[in-house]
């Protein structure tokens, strides 16, 4: 039996997986360590968001100024179920740390799937850290094109 997995002509939904690491515990730096990082995932693996089905964002528990989904809508994904949540509170786990897993429907193999790793969150998987150099200004101005400027945070004022 060969074991090995093939590109399928129809999606099948696939995990992508992403984490990051921010500054501070403010709105405007979760927005911003979210928004690149879900840029990143979104550029290397070609995802639309209407091949997405479903996204969870989850904090450590030192992060709680900001809903990290809001950085999706700000990006245009409306019609994506997004879902927000702390991590386990493990002691000596790394702070200020934010993740993603999107449910994705692709044709592309696991193998094919480019999960990404940034900043001090590298270090959680470091076989994963073959990533291709990024260009942090270039990024910014790609993910300044992509703005809603109409999306605001929902958290209670």
């Amino acid at each position: 039996m060969n074991t090995t997995e093939t590109s399928t002509s129809f999606p099948v939904c696939r995990g992508v997986r992403g984490a990051t690491t921010i500054e501070a515990n403010t709105p405007e730096a979760i927005l911003r360590g979210t928004r690149e990082l879900l840029a990143l995932m979104i550029r290397f693996n070609g995802i639309k968001p209407e091949d997405v089905a479903s996204a969870i964002f989850t904090t450590t528990s030192d992060l709680n100024a900001e809903f990290p989904a809001v950085a999706a809508r700000q990006l245009n994904w409306f019609d994506v179920a997004l879902m927000c949540q702390h991590e386990l509170d493990v002691p000596g786990s790394l702070r200020k740390c934010i993740r993603i897993l999107l449910h994705w429907n692709t044709t592309k193999t696991s193998a094919e799937i480019r999960h990404v790793y940034i900043k001090g969150a590298a270090k959680l998987r470091p076989e994963r850290g073959d990533l291709p150099p990024v260009d942090w200004e270039e990024l910014e101005r790609w993910i300044d094109s992509q703005i809603n400027p109409d999306v605001v945070s929902n958290r209670a004022q």
